[in-house]
């Protein structure tokens, strides 16, 4: 049977909310996981609730927003996390779809568990992945037990790409390009996505083989790491149809991300698949053709 996507639908895949102990006791986190220091020690990084996602989502008009895990060191932060992620989701009425995190150096018999529960939670895929962070590798032995993982129980795979050159920021590092690429070639069965334009790899790596490449790349932060020109960039090599919405939410709001997205994808078609017809079709959410 097959289904039909609705084109005018918006989901938003790459939005990052904490629980509200996080935000209210910052200061033992970042004592107690040195990538949530890197990247919240500002006092002007900010860290948002289910309640405000919710709440940008409606001013922003999105419909559905993938509400991603933190890549904790300690297994127990992972956990909590996750237990935060579906509580939002349950709250949400189907409008947050929650992406667990796992650390893959945890016991792994434990990481297994905690997978198949997250999966009977509700959750539709594994994120925001950052291997590096976390001290394992993508392309080892680890890296071969998630993607088993992910086979098992049809979940998505959405990781942190480095991209290559740029600037310095914090949490720009959590998976180099080229491990993602030999991943996501290893993988091609996969559901696998980059964030971050997946490192700008639709173009940066243009040696490399891709024909049988099936990654997609999500719009988080574009205006931090790319010029506008990269939407036509990535659609030229890739098509519409690997592009994903993604604001990186609360770092970039979802009404500028849409708007951004509106601006330089100007087909109609393809503007839809970008929104939110690929996601939802990823997803496996239901529409009206």
């Amino acid at each position: 049977m097959t289904r039909c996507y609705h084109l005018g639908v918006i989901i938003d895949f790459h939005t990052h909310i904490f629980p509200p102990d996080v935000r209210d006791r910052r200061e033992g986190y970042l004592k107690r996981d040195a990538t949530f220091a890197e990247m919240y020690t500002s006092p002007k990084a900010k860290i948002a609730t289910a309640e405000d996602l919710l709440a940008s989502m409606d001013q922003a008009g999105v419909d559905v927003s993938v509400a991603l895990g933190f890549a904790w060191r300690e297994h127990e932060l992972c956990v909590r996390h996750n237990d935060y992620l579906f509580e939002a989701a349950a709250k949400g009425d189907g409008r947050i779809v929650p992406f667990a995190t796992v650390n893959m150096t945890a016991d792994e018999v434990a990481v297994a568990s905690e997978v198949a529960r997250c999966v009977a939670a509700g959750a539709k895929g594994l994120g925001e992945l950052r291997p590096e962070s976390q001290g394992w590798d993508l392309t080892g032995e680890a890296g071969a037990r998630l993607a088993a993982l992910a086979k098992e129980h049809a979940l998505v795979l959405l990781f942190h790409v480095t991209e290559v050159g740029g600037h310095e920021y914090p949490g720009k590092y959590g998976l180099q390009l080229g491990a993602f690429y030999r991943f996501a070639m290893e993988h091609t069965d996969l559901a696998i996505a980059g964030g971050h334009f997946a490192g700008g790899l639709p173009f940066a790596m243009p040696e490399a083989p891709q024909v049988s490449l099936m990654a997609r790349a999500d719009t988080a932060a574009r205006r931090f790491l790319y010029p506008a020109t990269v939407y036509q960039d990535v659609i030229a090599r890739w098509g519409a149809e690997r592009m994903l919405l993604g604001s990186d939410f609360p770092l970039v709001s979802q009404k500028a991300q849409v708007a951004d997205v509106r601006a330089h994808v100007a087909e109609e078609q393809a503007q839809a698949l970008v929104l939110g017809g690929n996601a939802a079709r990823l997803l496996g959410i239901d529409g009206d053709a």
